[in-house]
């Protein structure tokens, strides 16, 4: 759609108001070309232009106020006050290196820096927090979203006081563990406590402590969820992974896999499927990606194939 460009030109766009071969001022602006058109003449002024203005439009102070968008973005990592940070390199905005007693006043300023911008004892603990959580994601590889929401999870209980007297590392681990449970990213309290100091009791303590007084509401882990992730380890196809997942839905549909621990069905469901397809793995191989001992894929396998009544090929 054409429309006239008026003296002054578009907000945000650039080019010539006259018509440089009539002397005409009724310009036409193609947005699709992105061309200056005269309307008399029909002279191609100027193409190619670019449009540096906003990508909405405002007809309100209001409205334009509202649909702005500057700042520094706002993430769920840093604490609420926007301030700026002081570099750690040891040189000055030209690049040249700093003296030691210039380095080591910079060293102070910059400490007190850091005491000054992050006042409340609840910043102080969430800034702990934050750095504790990006070094387990960082281990366990786990996506943004994932650290968003255990990082929600963790204030809620720190403003409801669910964290005194315990310690930052536990209450960390059990938020990321209720975050990839909700958020259904197949990780074990296991896998979790292994990368923590915490042990395993612990965090496992404070996750139902999280799930009781934070009310979070956590599905039900599904085996399902962990298949993916284990014939990815094991370099399993696509059409293995299939038949896994098809072999524990036939498994829940006969009520097979209630109490039951999701990883280890998987790790039997993904046995059985590769023994069909001919792409055979180990029952220790197995149990080693799903991280679940020899004993509960083949005691899960065997009750898999009994009853559902697979036929599984000899080896």
């Amino acid at each position: 759609m054409e429309e006239p460009l008026w003296e002054g030109g578009y907000e945000g766009m650039e080019g010539p108001n006259r018509c440089p071969n009539c002397g005409s001022t009724n310009l036409i602006y193609d947005y699709s070309r992105g061309e200056i058109i005269c309307a008399e003449c029909g002279e191609v002024i100027t193409e190619r232009i670019i449009d540096r203005g906003p990508e909405w439009r405002a007809f309100t102070p209001e409205e334009k106020e509202k649909r702005s968008r500057v700042g520094a973005p706002l993430e769920r990592i840093t604490p609420e006050s926007l301030s700026t940070d002081m570099d750690w390199r040891g040189k000055d905005a030209a690049g040249r290196e700093l003296s030691l007693k210039k380095r080591m006043e910079m060293l102070r300023l910059r400490k007190w820096h850091v005491r000054a911008r992050i006042q409340s004892s609840i910043e102080r603990n969430l800034t702990q927090a934050s750095i504790e959580l990006e070094r387990l994601a960082s281990q366990l590889g786990l996506p943004k979203r994932v650290k968003d929401r255990a990082l929600e999870i963790y204030r809620k209980a720190l403003e409801s006081g669910l964290v005194r007297g315990r310690s930052i590392e536990s209450v960390v681990a059990a938020s990321i563990y209720a975050a990839c449970r909700e958020l259904r990213i197949p990780r074990t309290l296991d896998e979790i406590a292994r990368y923590t100091r915490a042990g395993r009791k612990d965090v496992a303590r404070c996750y139902r402590l999280l799930v009781r007084e934070a009310a979070i509401k956590i599905p039900l882990p599904s085996p399902i969820d962990f298949v993916p992730r284990i014939g990815e380890l094991l370099g399993l196809s696509g059409i293995t992974i299939r038949k896994a997942i098809e072999i524990l839905k036939r498994a829940k549909e006969a009520g097979l896999t209630a109490g039951k621990d999701p990883a280890g069905l998987a790790a039997a469901a993904i046995y059985i499927a590769a023994l069909q397809t001919g792409e055979v793995r180990t029952q220790k191989e197995v149990a080693q990606a799903a991280q679940v001992t020899e004993v509960t894929v083949r005691n899960r396998y065997k009750e898999l194939a009994r009853k559902l009544k697979i036929k599984l090929p000899l080896r």
